[in-house]
């Protein structure tokens, strides 16, 4: 089978098999990667390099012979002084990585190219227009040139890598980010890039399918030095083994590689475009839900939904913004029907107005503090509800920052279990990976103490916004760590209705609506105390707790066997690779 026909019969295949990308804190985007595409990328480079790509010709002369005219001209140059004597390549293990047609051969990178000789260019001796490339320029991966700068817009102090038009420019910070190109004209670039220039024979376009293949990009990354910022160091470079084609077949290789990334490129566009428009659609329709005017037109918009239910639902973000849609209509009133025998929302005002007065009146808080804001929700609840600000509502506090430095002292064992940021996930704690602290530490700070059932709300650093019900059992005690709040509700509020309305839109809204954009933004209690809340009677918060519960273990439900779906289009697009590999 050839390489186009392996490609177009398994198209299906290919633009089906994603992945969600792994996104952190807020504004998680539920991205997906076109995994199947990728694979394919790879699939082509890994034929191409093993000679499984394009067929060889009579006329081509052994990859050998090419390599002694390498040699031949390497001497010539050095005799000439136009370049230095290449240093001695210490002797390799001589295994070679993978098979190779019998006219090929593999080289050390260092034997056929330049590497790690490089000519310095200094601020002063540069002109006006020359390009001066930085590593941010290049897009990881694709390789892709994002922007050409001339020296005018980026001047520079310290010294640059010279190159010249059909050098070879590799970054060797980071190799994993795969930053590879073909300079199209001189410049100067940082020195975290290596210009490489081939000898006699060794096209530029070529040897930069070499430096982007699996094979290679495996080796570079094996062999970095530094911890925070890995390079790739110039010997171990000078020593990857690639192979080397006859100078024709290379020629050939190049050409027929640039068509099929091409096609790749056509199928990752469609794909992306067709990803998008579900996107629209499911966005469009979701927003007919939440925008029903009444109960009835709510039901009629729900049954066109459920006739094309598994066609809108075919990704992990539509199932996503479904279950944003589900909690969305529960803060609204919309997701369960209203009972005039429920008793008055009035009366649970009453009863919590008497539990705050009586913790103050205990001294387990301080006085309540008046706070006079006006109504900023962006919904217009029921009429059997009621608004309030989270201050009326719950007793919102943190670990002070001294009470931390002063106090806390985390341990990986101990007496009470300590819930930091990374504990706090939607709806409900992760409970792995916790620290502790000794019971007396926790005494001596009980304000921030949890020793009844509340929420937790991280406030500040990558989980900024998430939201838990924390449960508490009456023997149980768990404490604060200093970027995550908790709000302990009064009364007989129901507090996973209050953390359904805060990770629904309109909560979300309310949560962030004094943020600033800094460099790091966080929630100050005031911010989180004037929060305003639609409160509808106990009886339909414990119904609408149990409806949403029902809905999204559904959506979760979906989501698994969707994710079994995509792994085994994931694994299936791999068994591809395996086998024309094979």
């Amino acid at each position: 089978m050839s390489a186009h026909e392996l490609i177009t019969e398994h198209l299906d295949l290919w633009t089906q098999a994603v992945t969600k990308k792994s996104t952190a804190g807020r504004g998680r985007n539920g991205k997906v990667e076109l995994t199947g595409i990728k694979k394919l990328r790879e699939l082509i480079l890994e034929l191409a390099l093993s000679g499984k790509l394009v067929e060889a010709e009579e006329s081509d002369k052994p990859a050998h012979h090419l390599l002694s005219r390498i040699e031949l001209e390497k001497s010539r140059l050095a005799g000439e002084k136009v370049i230095k004597k290449p240093k001695k390549l210490e002797a390799t293990s001589g295994e070679e990585p993978y098979q190779i047609p019998s006219h090929w051969c593999w080289v050390c990178l260092g034997q056929v190219t330049n590497y790690g000789v490089t000519d310095k260019a200094e601020p002063n001796q540069v002109a006006d227009n020359t390009w001066v490339l930085e590593l941010e320029d290049i897009e990881k991966e694709s390789s892709k040139l994002l922007n050409k700068v001339r020296y005018t817009e980026r001047q520079f102090k310290s010294s640059k890598n010279r190159f010249e038009r059909g050098d070879v420019l590799y970054g060797k910070l980071r190799p994993y980010l795969d930053k590879v190109l073909v300079a199209d004209e001189p410049g100067v670039c940082t020195t975290e890039i290596i210009p490489i220039r081939g000898y006699l024979g060794l096209l530029p376009e070529f040897l930069r399918l070499v430096l982007k293949s699996p094979s290679f990009r495996r080796y570079a990354n094996d062999s970095t030095h530094g911890m925070n910022l890995p390079r790739l160091g110039t010997d171990k470079a000078r020593l990857a083994m690639i192979p080397l084609a006859p100078e024709q077949e290379q020629h050939r290789i190049v050409q027929k590689v640039d068509e099929l990334m091409a096609l790749c490129d056509r199928l990752e566009q469609q794909t992306s475009d067709q990803l998008d428009a579900h996107e629209t659609l499911v966005d469009t329709l979701l927003g007919s839900l939440t925008q029903s005017a009444n109960t009835t037109e709510l039901v009629d918009n729900w049954a066109r939904f459920t006739e094309h239910f598994d066609t809108l639902f075919a990704t992990e973000q539509s199932i996503d913004k479904l279950k944003q849609t589900i909690l969305q209509l529960a803060v609204m009133g919309r997701l369960v029907e209203q009972d005039a025998g429920d008793e008055p929302v009035d009366v649970l005002f009453s009863q919590i107005w008497t539990h705050q007065h009586d913790r103050y009146q205990l001294k387990e808080i301080q006085k309540p503090k008046q706070i006079k804001v006006s109504d900023s929700l962006d919904i217009e609840p029921p009429l059997s509800w009621r608004k309030a600000l989270l201050n009326d509502l719950a007793f919102v506090t943190k670990l002070a920052g001294f009470e931390y430095t002063k106090h806390l002292n985390l341990q990986d064992e101990g007496e009470v279990p300590v819930i930091r940021a990374q504990n706090v996930r939607s709806f409900k704690p992760d409970t792995s990976n916790l620290k502790y602290i000794d019971l007396d530490t926790s005494l001596q700070l009980q304000r921030s103490a949890i020793d009844r059932t509340c929420l937790l709300i991280t406030f500040i650093g990558a989980g900024i916004g998430d939201v838990c019900t924390m449960a508490v059992g009456d023997d149980e005690r768990w404490h604060l760590a200093p970027n995550v709040a908790k709000v302990e509700p009064f009364g007989n509020i129901n507090p996973r209705f209050i953390n359904i309305f805060l990770c629904s839109p309109s909560g979300q809204k309310e949560l962030f609506k004094s943020v600033k954009s800094t460099a790091q933004p966080s929630l100050s209690m005031t911010t989180i105390r004037e929060i305003w809340i639609p409160i509808p009677p106990l009886a339909e918060q414990h119904r609408i707790v149990q409806k949403v519960d029902e809905l999204t273990a559904l959506c979760d439900h979906l989501k698994q066997r969707l994710n079994q779906a995509s792994n085994t289009r994931c694994q299936l697009a791999g068994a591809v690779v395996e086998g024309a590999l094979n």
